[in-house]
C-alpha cells in the first residue's frame, strides 16, 4: 500500500510559496524551477499543481500538461545550455531513488563526455542557480 500524499513536502511549499525557489515557467497546471542540488547546470525539476505522490498515484490527466510542458522545458534547457542532449528522469518511491513525494520530472542537459554528478546534498550557489534560470526563460520566451 502506498503512503498518503504529504501536503508539507518540499515541493507542496515551493508551489505555495512557502519555500522560494528559481523558477522558470508557469502555468495553470504546472511549475518549472531549478534544483537547489544539481546533477549537472541547468538541472531543472518540472512539477504539476495537483497532488499526487508520484506516477503512480497522479490523476492521469495530469500526464498530459506535464510532459507537454516537459518537451517544452527541455528543449529550452538544450539551447539555453548550448548542451549536446537533455536526460529527462522520473522516480517512483523510495527502491526508485525518490527523495521527495510529489510527482516531479528531472530535465538535465548532458554534454559529450561529462558524466552527471551524484546527487550529494551539495547546494548550488544562488548566483549560478539565477543566471541558469534566467538563460532558461530567455529561451523559453524565444
Amino acid at each position: 500500500m502506498t503512503a498518503a500524499y504529504d501536503t508539507d513536502n518540499i515541493f507542496a511549499k515551493i508551489l505555495r510559496g512557502e519555500i522560494p525557489s528559481h523558477r522558470v515557467y508557469e502555468d495553470d497546471a504546472v511549475v518549472a524551477f531549478m534544483d537547489v542540488m544539481p546533477q549537472g547546470p541547468g538541472h531543472t525539476l518540472v512539477v504539476p499543481k495537483a497532488p499526487s505522490r508520484n506516477l503512480l498515484d497522479a490523476n492521469p490527466s495530469t500526464f498530459g500538461p506535464l510532459f507537454t510542458v516537459v518537451q517544452k522545458v527541455a528543449l529550452a534547457v538544450k539551447k539555453a545550455l548550448n548542451a549536446d542532449g537533455v536526460t529527462v528522469l522520473q522516480f517512483n518511491e523510495p527502491a526508485s531513488g525518490q527523495t521527495v513525494y510529489h510527482l516531479h520530472v528531472h530535465v538535465i542537459p548532458r554534454f559529450d563526455g561529462i558524466p552527471l554528478k551524484p546527487h550529494t546534498g551539495a547546494m548550488e550557489k544562488p548566483e549560478v542557480l539565477t543566471e541558469n534560470a534566467g538563460k532558461i526563460r530567455a529561451a523559453l520566451g524565444s
